[in-house]
C-alpha cells in the first residue's frame, strides 16, 4: 500500500453516503461461522519456515535476476519481458512484509533480518513502514473506520479516485527516495521535521486522515536501524548515478520496476476488501463480508494476489494462519459450513470483476 492524496472533504462526503452489503452487516455476527473456522483450521497455525525461506529467496533471486537481466539486455524486447519477470518476482518477495506483521519473530529466527537486508532496505520499504501499522487494521474497533491506516470507503467515494488510488502508487520510487535521502538526515537535527516524518511519512498507509505514533520499545531500536541503512542507500544511489558509475539507464530502470511491482499490489489492494464501510465499527463477520476472496480455480490470482493473499477475506477471519496454510484452511471451511453461509458470499472470481464492480458501484453513489 502507498499513501494516497485523496482528500479528507472526500472522506467526509463518503460518510454520509449509503453502504452497501458490508455496511448491512457491519455489527451482525456468524457465531457459527466463527467457531467453524477455527475449529476445522486448528492444526494450521504454525508456520513452515523452510516453505517462507525457500520461497522468499526464489523470489528474490529471481527478482535480482531478472532485474539485472532487464539492465544488462541489449535487446528492448528481452529487457522488457525481463523487467515483467522482475516486478512479479520482486513483488511476491515484497508481499512477504505483510506476513513480518502476523509471524512472531522467534518461529522463525533471522527471517525479519534477511527480508529486510536483502529486500527492505535495498527497495527502500523497510519492514518497520508495516510492522506497527497493519496490526491497527485488523483491530476489530478500528477496522474501517478513522482510526485504520488502511482503509478508504472508495466504494463510496468520487469515481475518479479509483484510477487516482493507482496513478499515485507509480510516483512511489522517487517519493520513498526522496523520503530516505533528504528528509531521514534532515529529520534527524530539526525535531519538527521529524515528528511530521514520523507521523505522515513512515508507514504504508492509504488513509490520509491517520497519524503515527512515535515508536517504542524493540520497534523503535529495528526501525532507527533499517532507517539509517535505507538512508545510506538511498544517499548511496544518487551519489553513485549521479557521478554516472551507475548508468542512468539501468537507475531508471531500477525505478521502473519498484514502480511497477508497487502499482501491482496498489491495484491488488484496490479488491481487497469491497471498501463499503462508512466509517462505523464492524463486527468480525462484517469484516470478512467486506473483503474479498478470489480461491482456485482461477489461476491468476497467483500472481497478482501472491503469498495468500488471494484469500484476504479468509485472513481476516484467521489472521493467524500463515499464507501457506490458507488454501487447505479454505478447502476445509468450505467443506464444513452450508450451502448458504455467509463464508461464500467473500468468494469472487477475477480481479477485474472486482475493478469493475467497484468502479461500477462508486459511479452509481455519485
Amino acid at each position: 500500500m502507498i499513501l494516497t492524496n485523496i482528500s479528507s472533504n472526500e472522506m467526509a462526503e463518503a460518510s454520509h453516503l449509503p453502504t452497501g452489503q458490508a455496511g448491512q452487516s457491519a455489527m451482525t455476527e456468524d457465531q457459527e461461522l466463527i467457531r467453524t473456522a477455527a475449529k476445522v483450521t486448528r492444526d494450521l497455525n504454525a508456520p513452515k519456515p523452510v516453505i517462507y525461506w525457500l520461497d522468499f529467496l526464489a523470489s528474490a533471486g529471481l527478482g535480482y535476476g531478472a532485474l539485472l537481466g532487464a539492465i544488462l539486455s541489449p535487446s528492448s524486447g528481452l529487457a522488457i519481458l525481463c523487467g515483467l519477470v522482475a516486478v512479479l518476482a520482486l513483488y511476491r518477495a515484497g508481499s512477504f512484509i505483510h506476513e513480518l506483521t502476523h509471524v512472531r519473530r522467534n518461529t522463525l529466527p533471522g527471517f525479519h533480518f534477511i527480508w529486510n537486508l536483502l529486500f527492505g532496505v535495498p527497495m527502500l520499504i523497510p519492514s518497520f513502514m508495516y510492522e506497527g501499522i497493519h496490526s491497527i487494521h485488523h483491530r476489530t474497533k478500528k477496522y474501517g473506520t478513522v482510526d485504520d491506516p488502511e482503509y478508504l470507503p472508495l466504494a463510496l467515494m468520487k469515481p475518479w479516485t479509483v484510477p487516482l488510488f493507482v496513478v499515485v502508487a507509480s510516483l512511489a520510487p522517487v517519493a520513498l527516495l526522496f523520503r530516505y535521502a533528504i528528509l531521514s538526515p534532515l529529520s534527524a537535527v530539526i525535531p519538527p521535521l521529524r515528528r511530521l516524518v514520523v507521523e505522515r511519512y513512515s508507514g504504508l498507509i492509504i488513509n490520509p486522515e491517520f497519524r503515527r505514533k512515535p515508536p517504542e520499545g524493540d520497534l523503535k531500536r529495528q526501525w532507527l536501524a533499517c532507517e539509517i541503512a535505507a538512508s545510506i542507500w538511498a544517499i548511496s544511489l544518487l551519489a553513485l548515478v549521479a557521478a554516472e558509475i551507475i548508468p542512468l539507464r539501468a537507475f531508471l530502470i531500477f525505478l521502473a520496476v519498484m514502480s511497477g511491482s508497487v502499482v501491482l499490489n496498489q491495484i491488488r489492494t484496490l479488491v481487497a476488501h469491497l471498501w463499503e464501510n462508512d466509517g462505523q465499527q464492524m463486527s468480525v463477520t462484517g469484516q470478512y463480508l467486506d473483503s474479498v476472496n478470489v480461491p482456485p480455480p482461477g489461476t491468476l490470482p497467483a500472481l497478482w494476489a501472491p503469498v495468500g493473499l488471494r484469500y484476504h477475506a479468509l485472513h481476516h477471519l484467521l489472521p493467524g494462519v500463515p499464507y501457506h496454510s490458507l488454501g487447505e484452511a479454505h478447502r476445509r471451511l468450505a467443506a464444513a459450513v452450508p450451502a448458504d453461509s455467509p463464508y461464500y458470499r467473500a468468494n469472487h472470481s477475477s480481479l477485474w470483476s472486482l475493478v469493475w464492480g467497484l468502479v461500477r458501484g462508486s459511479s452509481e453513489r455519485n
